[in-house]
């Protein structure tokens, strides 16, 4: 009997070691996921505090808004992967404690964000044409134009924010982009009021101002991350800005090798729900309406996994600069399965709510009943479109921790592009499902894709361990 207690012993000391790790691994996911879960969704705060000013000047100019926007954004988020490729760098960097490294990723960031806004502002200065030439009308089009003209020197300093930001991230310290971002949300709220309606002494600017108004903002959040991070410890310590003037090819490189895929990835996704949107446009007004709020209540979802898959990419890059199989496995599990819990639980108040939200938006009227009941529905569809989209985007960062971002690039285009739309298509078309049907497409197109993420991450995971290799070993 005491033999057979004996050969016990090493099993439950493994148990509660592995207990007591995973435990350590969800608080530490957590403590970085809710900071920028937050942050993201100070981000949406002030895009919507924009949009509620704008909606003062009338139907005309939050009409010329959302055209601005769907121009701004394809340049913007093509910029967004190359900057965000920063955090897997630096996480290996602060992981392997390479102090230089991290110094390195940021300076990479920050010069990537400055280049690629240059020819990025192309498309927003020249944004009258490039909705004429898609068939807006010419006085939405010229309205347009004006809150971009404002918009779009602001895509570098928005740019380098998210860079800065990556970095601190990476160093377990994602509490300062946040105080930053909410001390904007008012300030933004005041200059864009200000500059649009010229108060205070400041001229009449209309949309122009509004536009103004983020650039000034964006400026000024960069402005204030750069001095926290030369100036506050601990980034201090990491002498951040040493050498700013130089690029680092070599790691810009890398930077492009990582970050380039994902630019691709969210543009493939962007270009999905833009697609969308058009589909129903083909099928009733009603559709258009119900679509669009169901996607702005999916937006505001979407920040808790986006938070939690950028803390994944934090946690499995440490795990993997420490060349450390176990952790990253742990890692991953450990995001994926907090990310599922935390969005279940708010698809299933979404479920619930789903005809309150509808009436929030619509009001209670007879005349907005069709579009109350059509949201609701779509709500309810999307159940398992939220659960699944949830889980691409946190194993996605988890994927890029390690640096894997070329084959989620592929099952973007298969999820999105080979099933999602032609599914949704079909089911809209050609049974009568409409607007339903479209959303069908997304969840079915959307699980295939998060499938995908999931396979991948555990086949890289297996080889690392059959081999008897660390994962940097293979990198």
């Amino acid at each position: 009997m005491t033999e057979l207690l004996d050969t016990k012993q090493p099993y439950r000391a493994r148990l509660d070691a592995t207990q007591n790790h995973l435990a350590e691994e969800f608080g530490e996911t957590l403590r970085l996921a809710v900071p920028l879960m937050l942050t993201q969704l100070g981000q949406i705060a002030m895009i919507t505090t924009d949009l509620a000013m704008i909606g003062r000047l009338g139907e005309d100019a939050v009409a010329a808004a959302a055209l601005a926007h769907t121009v701004y954004f394809v340049s913007f988020t093509f910029g967004l992967g190359l900057t965000s490729a920063v955090s897997p760098l630096a996480a290996q960097a602060f992981g392997a404690g390479d102090v230089r490294l991290i110094r390195r990723s940021l300076r990479v960031g920050l010069w990537a964000a400055l280049l690629i806004s240059l020819p990025m502002m192309a498309s927003p200065l020249y944004g009258e044409q490039i909705l004429l030439t898609l068939g807006q009308m010419p006085h939405s089009a010229a309205m347009a134009q004006h809150y971009l003209n404002g918009l779009a020197w602001g895509i570098a300093p928005a740019l380098g924010f998210i860079a800065l930001r990556s970095m601190m991230s990476a160093v377990n310290r994602p509490q300062a982009p946040l105080w930053i971002t909410l001390a904007a949300i008012p300030v933004n709220a005041a200059l864009v009021y200000a500059l649009i309606h010229g108060l205070f002494g400041l001229p009449e600017l209309g949309l122009f101002g509004a536009g103004l108004a983020t650039t000034l903002v964006n400026l000024g959040t960069f402005l204030a991350a750069l001095a926290i991070a030369g100036l506050r410890k601990p980034f201090a310590d990491y002498h951040p800005l040493a050498r700013l003037w130089r690029i680092d090819w070599p790691l810009m490189r890398q930077l492009i090798a990582i970050g380039a895929p994902i630019s691709f990835s969210l543009l493939l996704e962007y270009g999905l729900f833009s697609s969308a949107a058009l589909l129903m446009g083909l099928i009733s007004t009603t559709a258009i309406a119900a679509h669009q709020i169901a996607l702005q209540v999916t937006a505001v979802l979407f920040m808790v996994p986006l938070g939690i898959g950028m803390a994944a990419t934090v946690r499995v890059g440490h795990a993997f600069g420490r060349n450390d199989p176990a952790a990253v496995k742990r890692a991953g599990l450990v995001a994926a399965v907090l990310g599922l819990a935390l969005v279940s639980a708010l698809t299933i108040a979404i479920v619930i709510g789903r005809y309150q939200l509808g009436r929030l938006f619509f009001g209670a009227g007879s005349e907005s009943t069709a579009t109350v009941e059509l949201t609701a529905t779509l709500l309810l569809v999307g159940a398992s479109f939220f659960i699944a989209d949830g889980l691409q985007t946190i194993m996605g960062g988890a994927l890029r921790g390690i640096n894997d971002t070329k084959m989620t690039l592929l099952f973007a285009a298969i999820g999105y592009w080979g099933v999602s739309f032609p599914i949704g298509w079909l089911l809209a078309f050609h049974t009568g499902l409409g607007a339903v049907g479209v959303w069908i497409g997304f969840s079915i197109g959307t699980f295939v894709y998060a499938g995908l993420l999931i396979l991948r991450f555990r086949m890289l995971r297996a080889k690392w361990r059959d081999e008897g290799n660390g994962p940097r070993s293979r990198a």
